[in-house]
């Protein structure tokens, strides 16, 4: 009988994931978290996050972000479906106003949360970083 016991509590430890969901369900989560290893990703969000912008004041709140950089991220994230662009005009040159979805404006409270996070944990992540390459570099 106590073998047993141990065998649930064993299997109920290789399951938990502490709150995290299963391995086979992060492709979805992992898609959307890939689009923000950008660092222009996040800034533009964060940006447009103020309300809707022109490519250009884009451009001038973000320097020095390169026009191909930023109309790729915003290509990205308006594919992804975070963004929405608004062209505006029949004939050249058209003007293109970019806006968050409901779903880029959902995202701002997580991002805030997470930049919070990032910006409290700073210095122990550096100190460790440096450590850990301090010690690959001794060791090699």
């Amino acid at each position: 009988m106590r073998g047993c016991c141990s065998q649930a509590r064993m299997e109920s430890r290789k399951n938990s994931n502490h709150g995290l969901p299963p391995v086979h369900l992060l492709s979805g989560a992992e898609k959307v978290l890939g689009l923000f290893i950008n660092k222009w990703a996040v800034r533009v969000v964060h940006c447009l996050g103020t309300g809707p912008m022109r490519h250009g004041q884009l451009r001038r709140k973000l320097t020095p972000i390169s026009q191909k950089v930023l109309t790729s991220t915003l290509r990205n994230l308006e594919a992804a479906g975070l963004v929405w662009r608004e062209v505006i005009g029949s004939k050249a040159p058209y003007i293109s106003i970019y806006s968050l979805t409901e779903a880029g404006r959902e995202f701002l409270e997580p991002l805030r949360t997470l930049c919070h996070w990032a910006e409290e944990h700073q210095e122990e992540i550096e100190t460790a970083y440096r450590r850990t390459l301090t010690h690959r570099r001794a060791s090699a």
